[in-house]
Parts: C-alpha cells; structure tokens; sequence
C-alpha cells in the first residue's frame, strides 16, 4: 500500500479548513482548532507556502488530524513536516499519535510520540518526523505491533508557551521498502508484531509471519519470544532468538523438521532434543527426527511421558537418526535407590505385594535381594493394592523380604508409556562414558530397534 501516492490517505491541507485538525487525540468529538483565536492559516510564508500558525498557550499543544490513516502489519509509515518559531519563545516539537483499534478505540500502553527537536532561533526551519510501524526495528519510533489498525498523526508543541510556530502541511509516507527489501526471500517476525521481551505472547506475530512468508524463510531475530501454546510453522526458520514456551504447548516445524532448528530454537541442546520428540510422536507428519550429524550432550535424562503426557502408547512409525548422543557429568545421572520389604509368594512369583514405600519406588528400577535374578526390573505397581509386578519371576520359598531398587539413569527413559512400535533407531552413536545407559524399553512393544 503507497500511502504517499494515494491523496485520500494524505492529512488535509491546512488551507481547505481547520474543522479537522483536533486540538487533543484526533478522536471524533474532541475539539478542533477551527475558529481558535491563536491559530491561523498563513497564505503565503516564504518557505511553506500555504502553512499553519499557531500561538502556543497549553502544555502540551497538540494537533492531531482527526481522519484515521490505516495501518497493515508489516507496513511503515514516515510521518514528518517541518516548523519554525517566528515569535516569542522557542518551544520544542515532536511527532505524536493516537493508536486505534480495529474498533476505533484508542490503544493504551503504546508510544506515542516520537523524537523531540529544538529550534535554535527565529526563522530556523526545521524537519520534525518519526516513523511508526507494527515491528520493533531499528529507527522505528512508535512500535504499535498488531493491534493498531489505524492512526491519527500530528504533532505536540512542549515546553515554554508564548511561542508562534508556523507548521507546514504534513507528509505521510509508505517506507516499508527501506525495512523490507523487495528481493529479499524472508520475513521478519518483529513486522507483524513480535516484541520478543519474554513476558508479551508473540504467537501472532509467528503466525501472520508464516502466512506472509510465501514460499520463503522465516527469520526470528535476537530476543526471547514467548509462544503461550502449541505453534505449526509451514515455511523453514531461522532463528537467532530463541522461543519460551510451557512444556504443554509443541511446536512444530514443517519446513525445517531436524534437531539443530529446534537446538537454536531453544536456545539449549536438551530442551531443543525435548521439544524435537514432543514434535516426532505429537503430529503425524513429522516421522523422521535427523540430527544432522550433530552431538547431543544431554544434561538430563529425556523422560518420554514427560515430555509428551497424555501419550501412552504409539505405534506410527518413527525415526531417529543421523547423529550422537552423550551426556554431561551432573548429579541428573545419578542412580536412585529405595529400599523397602515385599512379600514373595511362589504361585505369583512375579509379583510382590504389601510392599511397604510402593509409590516410591519406580517403575523401571532393577530389583535387588534375595531370590531375585540378575536382570529383573520393576514392571508396573499399584499404589493402592500395595503391589510390583516384575519383569521375571523370583525363586525361593514364600516370605517377606528386605529390597532395593535400583533406578538407574537412562539417556533416553520411554518407561513411562505402557506401549511403544515401530519405532527405529538407526546411525545413532550413545557415548555415555559410563554416566548413564542408553535406553529404557517400555513394558511393551515390538519393532523397536
């Protein structure tokens, strides 16, 4: 949209009438300048032309042109004009807005005025202007993101009264090239509205962006964005910030599906590996997770149900591929171990029951004492029945007995799922150097390699 090129968009010149320049905010119904003893239309001024007088008597002193001027996202507009004092004292001046709705009512929280210029003496002409848009981009002025869907502009004459200031027709251009170059192949988020503070929700913003995006790139600048539920994204991102997002919303990444766009996007191997598995078993369209060659140092155990609640059981195929996995030294390695008493009886030999300290003791862990194998693990438990139920059966005569259990740590923990198939692990390097195991199976499954 050329603003400048369309006379219906341009502020009224000053000669066809004051009745629609505001003396407040440009809102319909606030007072205009239009029969104002200390304003007057000049005719002729040697440098303007056909220009506005004003004799400044209020602190402020505001014009506002009371049409709105339409806003798009995405869209910048240069609003300027230029003054000179040629009376009294020297006020200074600044460009000034009232942000509108889509329901015409003025915005709150926004800027609203931009730089402030100060004449030096009489007859000085100067240029007064700032730009306003919806991104928060350099030289930009008013950032109004994308509830502003209208403006009425003007200026503010500050400081000392008793001036006269003489004020040329005013100018409203469409800069949005010098911010958005033609050939460029990418969006930026900041033009449809993200702010990227870590407390305003930017979803939007990435929304309107993709839609924008047409076939290219999707570039998320420095900052922390907070995405405040699930996001699919169909063009390629890139990111230079990074998201913050509660661990029950995914994000989804069509156009660039791999763990180093999550990494950046996070900011953070773990977390980036985390919402990458939220993503393979969370939408049916991302099937093969490629590392890309990459090492993933793991700070943390990847508890699977965790990560993806609600999940239970998966049987799609999936992939993971194309890379390392290793883990930093913490105390997150650590094994855990509860020991506690349970009955053994030889007819049920793979369940204990009145197991005292059940709820804390992990499915998963491997089982230790007397009468147990070498390999046995906690299969399931019943809090309320008191019971285990194990992988194996235990040998011996019926008693109950002292245990422990042992719950080691595992890169890669899927034993919170009752039921997982098809799923492959393939190219795939675990260097654990002896901090942690590899993989926990669910209790079921098949395929699983």
């Amino acid at each position: 949209m050329a603003i400048s090129g369309n006379s219906a968009l341009i502020p009224q010149a000053f000669n066809k009438g004051l009745g629609l320049w505001s003396r407040t905010t440009g809102l319909p119904g606030t007072p205009s300048w239009a029969g104002q003893a200390n304003a007057a239309v000049v005719p002729a001024d040697e440098d303007f032309g056909t220009c506005l007088e004003i004799l400044k008597q209020a602190e402020p002193t505001s014009l506002r042109y009371m049409r709105r001027t339409p806003l798009q996202p995405g869209t910048y507009l240069r609003i300027s004009t230029r003054i000179k004092v040629i009376a009294g004292n020297l006020p200074k001046v600044r460009i000034a807005g009232t942000a509108l709705g889509s329901n015409g009512a003025a915005l709150g929280g926004l800027p609203l005025t931009g730089p402030v210029e100060t004449p030096v003496g009489y007859g000085d002409v100067i240029e007064v202007s700032a730009i306003v848009g919806s991104g928060k981009r350099d030289g930009v002025d008013l950032v109004w993101g994308r509830s502003a869907v209208f403006g009425h502009f003007g200026l503010d004459l500050i400081g000392d009264n008793n001036g006269s200031v003489r004020i040329e027709n005013f100018l409203i251009e469409d800069v949005t090239s010098a911010f958005l170059p033609q050939m460029l192949d990418w969006v930026d988020v900041r033009d449809f509205g993200a702010v990227g503070d870590g407390v305003t929700d930017d979803r939007a913003a990435f929304v309107a962006a993709d839609q924008a995006a047409a076939g290219g790139e999707i570039v998320v600048p420095e900052g922390v964005y907070r995405i405040a539920s699930s996001l699919s994204l169909n063009a390629p991102v890139r990111f230079k910030g990074r998201l913050s997002m509660p661990r029950t919303a995914r994000l989804a990444l069509q156009g660039r599906f791999d763990f180093p766009t999550y990494a950046s996007a996070f900011g953070d191997e773990t977390e980036g590996f985390k919402r990458a598995l939220q993503a393979l078993f969370g939408y049916t369209d991302h099937t093969t997770l490629d590392l890309c060659g990459r090492r993933v140092d793991l700070v943390e155990p990847i508890n699977v149900a965790e990560i993806a609640p609600g999940l239970g059981s998966f049987s799609n195929r999936r992939l993971i591929t194309n890379g390392q996995i290793g883990v930093v030294a913490s105390s997150a390695w650590d094994t855990r171990v509860v020991t506690s008493t349970g009955t053994y009886d030889p007819v049920r030999s793979n369940i204990l029951s009145n197991v005292a300290n059940v709820a804390n003791i992990e499915v998963g862990a491997r089982v230790v004492g007397a009468g147990v194998g070498r390999e046995v693990y906690v299969r399931a438990k019943n809090v309320g029945a008191g019971t285990l139920t194990l992988s194996q059966g235990m040998f011996g005569g019926a008693a109950t007995r002292n245990f422990a259990f042992h719950r080691y740590a595992y890169a890669l923990d899927f034993s919170g799922l009752q039921r997982i198939d098809r799923l492959n692990i393939s190219d795939i390097e675990f260097q654990l150097d002896g901090i942690a195991s590899a993989i926990m199976l669910p209790p079921d499954g098949q395929m699983f390699h």
